[in-house]
């Protein structure tokens, strides 16, 4: 579906199929922006953008994959130059292995799509967002691109480009009429990630967050992304740093009474 122009702020929302990203949508819309759904799951973004248009929302379903640079620029075209908003959330982790024993196809296919994917993205719309002459640029990394743990190499490594691809957008676009937002969540308990991490088997997934009384939820990091975007143009939250009171490093969180 192609997005019909609007006056109102357009905010693009990747990986918004669920979890953070359709958290973040539906917080977009709320606050008034026209947000466009951006996903490989076409059901679940239909979805979203029907709950959305039945609570008086704007919204727009488009399927996309991140990874795909020609469907990217396809998407972009569609937009008609209309983009203030960008919110690079489409990521995840695959597997638990050491450096040692570690697949490369699974690092391959977290690098493309948590860096490439935001660099495809971030490309394609850059015009627009500064075209707009208010744009801004989120870029949902996490607390794995600051500091490393065993067992995640892949992942840690992924998302540490990310983080500094919004370093040095912030450095490259100075002057520019575009913001460049950093959140960085720790644990955050959604339906999926941990279980993509340990490929399907839920028990495993499950173990992540035993004994955590109150790990984040999608809701509290859209909530965050929210709040930094609709700060005054002036403002830029270069990094949020985002986690539950129980976990104070990647690897020290407290489990249990």
């Amino acid at each position: 579906m192609t997005p019909a122009p609007t006056a109102a702020p357009t905010a693009v929302v990747t990986g918004a199929s669920s979890g953070i990203g359709a958290a973040t949508a539906r917080r977009l819309a709320a606050a008034g922006y026209r947000v466009v759904l951006t996903a490989r799951r076409e059901e679940r973004i239909e979805a979203l953008a029907a709950e959305l248009a039945e609570a008086g929302r704007d919204a727009v379903p488009y399927v996309l994959d991140v990874t795909d640079r020609a469907a990217v620029d396809a998407f972009a075209a569609s937009l008609d130059g209309r983009c203030d908003v960008l919110v690079n959330n489409a990521g995840g982790a695959i597997g638990t292995e050491p450096v040692a024993s570690a697949d490369p196809a699974d690092w391959r296919t977290m690098y493309e799509v948590n860096v490439l994917g935001v660099l495809n993205m971030t490309q394609a719309l850059l015009p627009a967002l500064t075209a707009s002459g208010d744009g801004t640029i989120v870029v949902l990394s996490s607390t794995a691109g600051l500091a490393t743990y065993e067992g995640g190499g892949g992942y840690v490594a992924a998302k540490h480009g990310s983080h500094v691809i919004a370093e040095t957008l912030r450095l490259e676009l100075n002057g520019q009429p575009v913001r460049i937002i950093e959140i960085a969540p720790g644990m955050v308990r959604t339906e999926e990630f941990a279980l993509t991490r340990f490929r399907g088997d839920a028990e495993k997934a499950a173990k992540v967050y035993e004994g955590v009384a109150e790990p984040l939820t999608a809701d509290d990091v859209a909530d965050s992304v929210a709040w930094a975007v609709t700060r005054p143009s002036h403002v830029n939250v270069d990094l949020l740093v985002v986690r539950p009171r129980a976990q104070a490093s990647n690897y020290k969180v407290h489990r249990g009474s």
